[in-house]
This record gives structure tokens, sequence and C-alpha cells, in this order.
């Protein structure tokens, strides 16, 4: 394997373009009026406080072991750590199959959106999956998006962080003028009626929101990349999630007030038309925010691209996955062959269609909340087995924090299972959940046999105690200086 090592390139506008983004992405131009139609309009908004307060605690768990274990792989190190080998694991195939989840997602919403701007492109009848017909055109478009998006991935951070820094832009300037413009042509009657199916509307929608709001844990995954003292990974990471918070609610207030709940109903891409009608049924403007979604989707697809990548970059380095996905490239510095394995699933998710955007987003929230438990479940470990960590963000609240991580995690966890109002879909969102844990399954065992647990265990406890030592040799030159 090569010992060719990331190289420190990321400043602080590229980890806050980086993180931003990727969470941001499309999840507000397709979905908003699915959020609004199950919950009502303040509903939705409730619905979205929620997951913001999960994601903030989680966050804050992820911000102080972020800055004081800053490699690669984010969750893999830290539930090592604390938890061993086997937890690690579990931690890191399941966020995983979240950052594959939004990848492929991603490919998905692309040939949806160009229904918007070409109208009845999709032309070639192939076959129908869940009365859904996919055709070539329409499968086509997801399929040209996910190999352009491979590419910028393969050549390097900086080149995909500078990409996304131009997209995120445009995705900010389509959002301001939709949420200034309903504030001005919309009116409150519009939101009526502001709660949509009760307790179980406002559930349904807040299983939605971890999909939503995955984004943020791209900055532990590209850790070893970022060229700043530790405590400002913590707080960037913070920041991030907080821009994100605002952005979610603003967007479902502005279309609530501009469109009526049969306008959204009758409507297929809602945040489109409600800016259109804000500017005077101004279909210009309509077509803006569909590039702004675009460039959403271009963001999210190269940031997962990213953190999708590290993270089997990390378990492959550590012999718990193929060591040749865990090779950087000579020339990019990338993982080139973990992201072609990315390239091959991401690739493949148009030929699904239209409704899996919908088995994605839920299968895959399952495996981020499912992460998100194990890393606040690590944090309260290692505040108790570690106390005397290096620490450069650490929070006030110690364990209280990461309790209160611990079990809004596990709740949202259980409003997925069988039984719940909110539950995943049999057969589709299951087969998803139940494949992606047999072939980590078999991954790991087939890895474990042949390279052994003690150079899992020996490469792990040697990259912990390289960076840590690091660290503290970097934290007192800054306070010398």
């Amino acid at each position: 394997m090569s010992e060719t090592r990331f190289i420190k390139t990321l400043g602080k506008r590229d980890v806050l373009t980086l993180a931003f983004g990727a969470m941001i992405g499309w999840g507000w131009v397709v979905t908003a009026g699915l959020w609004i139609t199950e919950a009502g309009s303040l509903g939705a908004i409730l619905a979205f406080v929620i997951g913001g307060l999960l994601v903030t605690f989680v966050g804050l768990t992820y911000a102080e072991l972020a800055s004081a274990l800053p490699l690669a792989g984010g969750e893999h190190v830290y539930s090592f750590k604390a938890m061993g080998r086997v937890a690690s694991f579990i931690t890191t195939w399941a966020i995983i199959l979240g950052y594959v989840s939004v990848v492929a997602f991603e490919a998905v919403a692309l040939p949806t959106v160009f229904e918007y701007l070409i109208p009845n492109y999709s032309k070639g009848y192939l076959y129908t999956v869940a009365d859904w017909d996919v055709t070539i055109t329409w499968a086509g478009v997801g399929i040209i998006g996910s190999i352009f998006i491979a590419w910028i991935n393969y050549r390097g951070i900086k080149f995909s962080t500078a990409a996304m820094f131009i997209l995120t832009l445009l995705i900010l300037i389509a959002g301001v003028l939709l949420i200034t413009g309903s504030s001005y042509s919309g009116n409150t009657q519009n939101m009526q009626p502001l709660f949509e199916k009760g307790m179980a509307g406002i559930l349904t929608v807040v299983i939605m929101t971890p999909f939503m709001f995955v984004g943020f844990d791209v900055i532990p995954q590209a850790a070893e990349e970022i060229k700043l003292p530790q405590k400002q990974i913590g707080k960037l990471l913070i920041v991030s999630v907080i821009m994100a918070i605002v952005w979610y609610i603003a967007v479902i207030f502005g279309v609530s007030r501009v469109l009526s709940p049969s306008e959204i109903a009758q409507s297929n891409l809602v945040t489109a038309d409600a800016m259109a009608k804000a500017f005077g049924d101004s279909q210009m403007m309509g077509n803006l925010l569909v590039l702004g979604g675009i460039g959403g989707i271009l963001t999210s697809w190269i940031g997962f691209y990213v953190g999708g990548s590290r993270a089997i970059y990390a378990l492959a380095r550590a012999g718990m996955l193929p060591k040749s996905l865990g090779e950087l490239h000579p020339k990019y510095n990338t993982p080139h062959k973990a992201i072609l394995l990315i390239a091959v699933l991401s690739t493949a998710a148009p030929l699904l269609g239209r409704p899996a955007l919908v088995w994605l987003v839920d299968a895959g929230g399952l495996g981020l909340v499912v992460a998100w438990f194990m890393v606040a479940l690590s944090f309260v470990i290692l505040r108790k087995k570690a106390p005397d960590m290096y620490r450069p963000f650490r929070l006030h609240g110690g364990t209280a924090i990461g309790w209160i991580a611990v079990f809004m995690s596990l709740g949202v966890s259980i409003l997925y299972m069988p039984g719940m109002p909110s539950a995943l879909i049999w057969p589709y969102e299951w087969v998803i959940v139940f494949a992606w844990i047999i072939l980590g399954f078999v991954f790991y065992k087939t890895s474990m046999s042949k390279y052994g647990t003690e150079y899992s265990n020996k490469h792990m406890n040697d990259e912990i105690a390289r960076v840590i030592t690091y660290d503290n040799q970097t934290d007192i030159k800054e306070k010398s200086s």
C-alpha cells in the first residue's frame, strides 16, 4: 500500500463551503412541498426545529472529537478509540450508507430537475419501477452527471471545493431571492393549515431531516486535509449547522407564504413555482431557482463524494475493507479507487427511477442517525475513558450534551422502525438497509480474515498516537508564538 498521506490544503472558506454546500443540496427544491403537505407549514418548521436540535447536539459532540482527533474517517476514529474495532466498523459502514444514499439521490434528482427546464424531454421507454417509467434520456442525464462529478472528485479536493464555492454562491442568490420575494408578495392565509395530520405528520418530516442536515460530518471526514488550528475545525462545524437550520426554515416559510395548499399539491416542483409566483408568475425567475437547485445538486454530490470516499479510505487503511481502496492517487492525492467505487453505485441509481428519491432519503437517513448515535456515545465514553485527551474545542456542558445527543439520536432511530407512523417502507427501503448490512458483514469478515485483527488495531492506535502528538506540538508552538 502507498504510504502517501493527505496534504493539508483546505482553508476556512473551503471548509464552510464543503459543509454548507453538502448540507443544502437539492432537497429544499424537490421535497419542500412534501414537508408542507405532510405536516402543514408550521408543522414542517417545527419538524426542522426538532431535527435541527438533534443535529446541533450531535454536531457539538462531533466538534470536540473532530478537533481532538483530526484524522480521515472521522467517526471511524472516534468510535474505535471509545469502543473498539467492531463498533468502529458498524459506525463507519452506517455513515457510508448515508453518504452513498445522498450521492445516489443526487444522480436521481438531476434528471428530475430537467423536467422543469425541458418539459417532456424524457423519451425512450425502458421499463417501469413502482409505477414510474424509466426512459433512456431520463436515466442518461443522471448517468452523465454522475460520471462528471466523479471526475471532479478524482482530480483533487482543492479542485472540488473551488467548484463548490462558485456553485454555493449560485444557491445563495436563488434562495435569498425566493425568501425576499415571498416575504413581499406572499400572505399568511396561504400558510393554512398550520398543522397537518397532527403529530404523525410532524414525525414523518422529522425522519427526513437527518438526510437534509447531513453534510456537517463531511468536515471530520476531511480533517487531515484542513490547514487550520484544530479548534477552528469544531467552530466551523457548528457554524455550518446553524446556517443550514436557518436556511431550511426560511425556505419552508417562503414557499408556504406564496403557494396555497392546492397549488402545492398540483406542483411538480413547488420551490420553483413559488419563486415564479413571488415575482409575478415569472418563468425566468422559476428557472433561476432551478439553476440554484442544480447548483445544490452538484455541491451536495461533490461534498458526499469527499465524505464517502474518505470514510471508505479510512476503513481500507485499517484493514476492514480491501486495502486497495485505501490507496491515494500519486498525482491528485485522492482516494481514487474509493471514488470509483462510489461512482459505480451513483451511476446505477438513475436506473431505479424517480421513486428512488424517497427510498434513498429514508434508508440513508437511518444509517446517518445510527452513526450519529454511535459518535455521541463515543463522546460520552471518551470523556470518562480518556479525560486527559487533548481537546482544543472542549464543550463546557460536558457529558450532559453528549447524553442529550445519545437519547435524541436513539429516539429518532426508533421512528424508522415497523409500527411507527413514519416507519421505513417495506420492501423497498428495508431491502436497501438489509442489503447494506449483509454487504458490510461480508466485506468485514473477508478483510479481517485476510489482514488480521492485530494489523487493524495496531494501525488505528499508531494513527491516533501520531495525530495526538502532532496536535500537542502544534498547540505548544501556537501558544509560544
